[in-house]
Order: C-alpha cells, then structure tokens, then sequence
C-alpha cells in the first residue's frame, strides 16, 4: 500500500508485516502521518535532519519506546531499526525547530504530539521515511569514504555485494571491508584505487546517469 506522492522515491523495506497502524514521514514538507487500518488518522508538524546529518530515508519499525530521556529528546522516544545509528521520533525542548531541517537526522515532534503518538503506536509499527537515497536530487550525491554511515553507504554495499565485491552486511556502515571492496571496484573499472565513492563510480554502478 502506497500513498507516496509520484516525485516521492520509495523506501529501502528492512520491515516485517505492517500492522493496524503504519506511520510515513516526508521530510520535505516536515509531515508525519499516522495510517489506521489504511484510512489517514493523524497528521503532525515535524523537524528532520539537517543536509550534513539527514533523516535516513528508508522503511523501518518502531522497535524500543521510552520515556525522559532529557530535555533535548522531550518527554516521550520511539526508536527505529536503522541499522548504522540511533534514530528516532522525539520530542523536543526546541518547539520553534519544528517545520525546519535542524535535527541530527531524528524526527522532532511538538511534545504533546509525541505523547499521543508515543500512547498510540505499538513496537512493530512500520515508519516509512520518504525521500532520494542519495540525497537531494537536484545536486550531486556526497562522496563517501571510510567512516561513513547512511542510506547511501547501505546502497553502495548492496550494489558492490550484487556485483560480487562485497561479503559483508550491508548495514550502511563504510568500514575496511567496505573500502577493500570499493578499491577493488575501482581497479577492475580503471579507476583510481582511492577507496573513496565519488561521482564516477555511483555513475559506473548505475546510481547516475
């Protein structure tokens, strides 16, 4: 079940079964909304990640939820699998963030609204996070280097892995067995063994065109 405007690309799934309630974020238009039974339920203003720190673009599940965690989280913390960091929907001590990019890639709720939603959503729920993978279409993905992390990262690994350069978890995590990979992409395509993902190899991988 899809309700993603046309210019939305879908997520990367990493989900299980959805349930009686789905959750979907575009943090384009800083909206959050609750899907019941497949009817729109709710709809709430949010704050998303800054462009150095975006909010991970992808299909997760709620699968920790928590309460104070201090000031800066609010009083109520939905926690999502992704699987290179901690993210998650909070609240805020910062309410005039919300409807701005300002986060560190968590989404900030007005506090009252994440206690609804916190009352509301059992562990499981399916968030759909919508967006480009590689980021804003419109300029050229980061380059990416050991160190790294991000919906970015895990794709790379996926296409090095369906390539046959990569054995690892795609976790979205560019470690040494990340860059062993990438310097061996590079080798076999004549480019320079930098170990760096620049804008020729996503063009060598199919990512651009």
């Amino acid at each position: 079940m899809a309700h993603a405007a046309p210019y939305d690309d879908p997520p990367l799934p990493i989900m299980a079964d959805q349930g009686v309630y789905m959750i979907e974020v575009y943090p384009q238009r800083h909206r959050l909304v609750v899907w019941a039974h497949g009817q729109r339920f709710k709809t709430y203003p949010i704050a998303v990640g800054n462009p150095s720190t975006p909010t991970p673009v992808g299909e997760y599940q709620v699968i920790y939820k928590g309460k104070d965690w201090g000031p800066s989280f609010g009083p109520r913390w939905l926690g999502l699998n992704v699987p290179w960091g901690y993210y998650g929907i909070h609240g805020t001590n910062k309410p005039h963030s919300i409807g701005q990019h300002l986060s560190h890639g968590c989404i900030r709720m007005r506090n009252r609204d994440v206690i609804e939603l916190y009352d509301m959503i059992p562990l499981g729920t399916v968030v759909k996070i919508y967006g480009h993978v590689l980021g804003d279409p419109n300029h050229e993905p980061r380059d990416l280097a050991e160190g790294d992390v991000g919906g970015d990262v895990q794709l790379i690994q996926s296409r090095l892995k369906s390539a046959g350069y990569f054995n690892g978890i795609c976790n979205g995590k560019f470690r040494s067995n990340t860059t062993a990979a990438v310097k061996q992409f590079q080798r076999d395509h004549r480019l320079a063994p930098s170990g760096v993902v620049s804008v020729k190899m996503y063009e060598k991988l199919g990512l651009l065109e």
